[in-house]
């Protein structure tokens, strides 16, 4: 038996929640609308539907492959444009080439009795040619621009090669770095996943769909699926609706917001309701409570594996479950278009269902204007002169350079001079060009990236010799190289060492019960750092890991995670000190496996973690209280001084804002960038809130010696607590303020008093503090 919850029985309880001569809701927050239906859709789209058949329609809900991420194309035999003419298929994943997916299109819209084109789409996640830093290294630059310019970027080269839809944004809150997934986020805070998520979406769709440029964005995966239990991937999350909605749901409603064109459902079930028949979850909220109209896909095969989460007995069960809860395409699994039929002959009500679904669909192709002008993302010589341009180069040299995090710099190791004589580097990785490109990479090859080695060899300074050993390999056991290793470090003045994982380590169904790095690593590790040397590691990632050994022993540490297509030379920049790092980490590193799941944002609890072991805590007995490396850390060559909290008022009503002020100066003598945070806590409030909640940030380039000053202007609502969809409490009382060079580094605080209660329908997290620089 299948328990549903209707979206009426879901209002009619949210209405009836709602205290009678309540705080009135003064946030200006999403307004509450329909999806797409007959009455709101286009004449056009309107038209089309009533035409089709009932094949034509199940068609439209069909995302065939037309290959394997790794073999683009290679499913588009004749049987399919045979498909494609008789209106069977609505969209295409992994393909690719402005020539070939032409031809296609040209069947549908000329060939087909309705001439409905086709969606082209592939995950183009960080870069299509030009590959960026993995997700999780471009949210360590904690600028939001430098999101939006990469997609941009991704958006201009994967659309003159014919696509139209990136499965990308991946805005999951990751706080598990067991979760092989977390290299594709921006790691564990929801109020930072919420900004970079914006970026992307308006990186990815410009300011107009139909430009021809542009890609239709997907914020995935709709639900808590960075929350598996365990960090296993595809795992139940069994987690509280507070925490739900407080966490893991605000980039989604920042990402609505911004007018994300496509959002895509879970693997994962929540409490037990799969994420893919969620009806609640996706029309009750994202489309009931915040206003959703845009398309919603199931992820690979999800639809079909409803029967294996025991939810549906046979496809056809599961296919009714999917369109009555609101998904409108089925990736891959061919549920919709082989046994939806048998669903609806049953019981004819799914028909309006379906029609939504189609409409959606429709719509969406509109948006992209591929109606007016289906051919415009298919021009041969426009796709030869977009990939792999020197000014995308550039820019990915540049984004990743500050990706970079520096963790350790004991005596102001780096940056390396002209007189730092003889290097060796050490460690396979940093030959390794194919890990740069981290999972997910499109497009992207080995031979057009400039590998750490490569790039270190052609930026050092004059004078400056480079010898390189591999050491051990990061992918087998094979230790023989190692004497050859200390050798080279014996005989150098310094010592960059490359360790980490393998990008293989990393991404989906990648999860790793240990977050230490592979025996061989560890190994080569502990030879070099014996040799007593001056040793630089250089920590190639796609998640934190758990390196207390080397943050104890290595003379400077830098987090590089896998930089893209120009990993060396930014490398290079920063090592050589051309570029000041700036990169702050986006999810805390733990110091033993043991420590995961970890966040800086945790509930202090009745007895809060306490250092002395004397007293009974919230702690591990055999660890510090705090992470290895704590959420928003990150060092600089330079130095930073913090001026006084300036407020523009000591309370403030809901609908109104407060401005906080403070003036940053770069006592250093060099310029450098300082990424600025403001937090918040609530001390008291109806219930238990975090220890911390990050509510601002801005990275500031500042040259030796100068000041500037950053306004945070914050409106009450970003202090509200969930009480039920739509219906965030902003509570009267004290608000601490707390700015600083991290969550562990707070260097002012201040009290503001929020005079009044109101209430607000948006996620606290999910609301953008406007940032001012003087």
């Amino acid at each position: 038996m299948t328990l549903r919850i209707s979206v009426l029985a879901l209002s009619a309880a949210l209405a009836a929640c709602q205290p009678g001569g309540g705080p009135a809701d003064t946030s200006g927050g999403s307004t509450t609308q329909a999806s797409v239906t007959a009455e709101t859709a286009s004449p056009r789209v309107r038209e089309l539907v009533a035409q089709m058949t009932l094949a034509e329609k199940l068609g439209q809900l069909h995302q065939a492959a037309g290959g394997r991420s790794r073999n683009l194309n290679s499913r588009l035999t004749p049987d399919e444009l045979d498909r494609v003419r008789r209106g069977e298929i609505g969209s295409y994943l992994h393909v690719a080439g402005a020539a070939p997916l032409g031809e296609l299109q040209q069947v549908a819209v000329e060939e087909s009795r309705l001439g409905i084109p086709l969606l082209f789409a592939m995950d183009v996640v960080h870069g299509y040619r030009t590959i960026f830093p993995v997700p999780i290294a471009m949210a360590s630059t904690w600028d939001p621009e430098d999101l939006e310019r990469a997609s941009r970027i991704a958006a201009e080269e994967a659309s003159a090669a014919g696509l139209h839809w990136t499965f990308a944004p991946m805005i999951d809150i990751a706080r598990d770095p067991r979760w092989g997934r977390i290299v594709e986020g921006a790691g564990s805070d929801p109020y930072l996943g919420a900004r970079i998520a914006v970026a992307q979406i308006e990186g990815f769709q410009s300011d107009n769909l139909a430009a021809g440029d542009t890609l239709m964005a997907t914020a995935k995966h709709f639900g808590a699926y960075g929350a598996p239990i365990g960090g296993r991937d595809y795992g139940t999350a069994d987690i509280s609706e507070r925490n739900l909605h407080e966490i893991y749901l605000p980039p989604f409603h920042a990402a609505s917001e911004a007018g994300s064109a496509s959002m895509m459902t879970a693997f994962n079930d929540i409490a037990g309701v799969p994420s893919t028949s969620n009806e609640h979850l996706i029309d009750g909220v994202l489309r009931g409570e915040w206003g959703f109209d845009g398309l919603i896909v199931s992820d690979w095969n999800a639809i079909a594996e409803l029967i294996n989460h025991g939810v549906a007995d046979t496809r056809a069960d599961a296919g009714e479950l999917a369109l009555r809860a609101g998904v409108d395409m089925d990736m891959t699994s061919n549920v919709f278009a082989q046994d939806l039929a048998t669903a609806i002959e049953a019981d004819p009500g799914l028909m309006a269902d379906l029609d939504r679904a189609v409409m959606h669909v429709l719509t969406a192709k509109e948006r992209l204007g591929l109606f007016d002008n289906p051919m415009a993302y298919h021009d041969p010589e426009r796709e030869a002169a977009a990939m792999l341009t020197d000014a995308a180069r550039a820019e990915a040299r540049r984004i990743a350079a500050r990706s970079v995090v520096l963790l350790e710099n004991r005596g102001s190791a780096l940056p390396l001079g002209p007189d730092a004589g003889r290097i060796a580097v050490i460690g396979a990785l940093a030959e390794d060009a194919s890990t740069q490109l981290g999972s997910w990479r499109a497009r992207g090859t080995p031979e057009t990236v400039t590998g750490l080695l490569q790039g270190l060899r052609q930026g050092a300074p004059a004078g400056v010799e480079i010898t390189y050993e591999a050491g051990a390999s990061p992918t087998s056991d094979d230790l023989s190289g190692i004497a050859a290793a200390i050798a080279a470090a014996e005989a150098a003045d310094q010592v960059i060492l490359v360790v980490g994982e393998d990008y293989d380590l990393s991404g989906e169904a990648r999860s790793r019960s240990s977050l230490y790095m592979p025996d061989s690593q560890r190994a080569l590790a502990r030879a070099v750092l014996d040799t007593g040397r001056p040793v630089t590691v250089v920590l190639v990632s796609g998640r934190p890991l758990a390196i207390p050994d080397i943050a104890e022993r290595a003379d400077a540490v830098l987090a590089s995670w896998m930089l893209g297509v120009e990993a060396g030379p930014a490398l290079a920049d920063v090592i050589f000190g051309r570029v000041s790092p700036a990169g702050r980490l986006p999810v805390s590193f733990p110091r033993t496996t043991g420590q995961a799941p970890f966040t800086y944002s945790e509930n202090p609890g009745g007895r809060p973690a306490d250092p002395d072991l004397s007293r009974d805590s919230n702690r591990f007995h055999d660890l510090p209280i705090t992470p290895l490396y704590a959420f928003g850390h990150g060092l600089s060559y330079s130095e930073f001084e913090y001026g006084d909290i300036r407020l523009d008022a000591d309370s403030v009503a809901p609908g109104d804002t407060i401005r906080l002020t403070i003036p940053v100066t770069n006592t250093g003598d060099r310029a450098a960038d300082e990424v600025v945070q403001l937090y918040m806590r609530d001390p008291v409030a109806s219930v238990a809130r975090p220890r911390l909640e990050l509510r601002g940030f801005a990275r500031l380039a500042l040259g030796a010696g100068e000041t500037r000053s950053v306004s945070f202007i914050l409106d009450p609502a970003q202090f509200a607590v969930f009480q039920a969809p739509g219906d965030w409490r902003i509570e009267a009382g004290s608000v601490d303020l707390h700015v600083g060079a991290s969550s562990s580094d707070l260097r002012q605080s201040v009290t503001v008093t929020v005079s009044e209660a109101g209430r607000s329908r948006s996620p606290a997290a999910s609301i953008a503090t406007r940032i001012e620089v003087e």
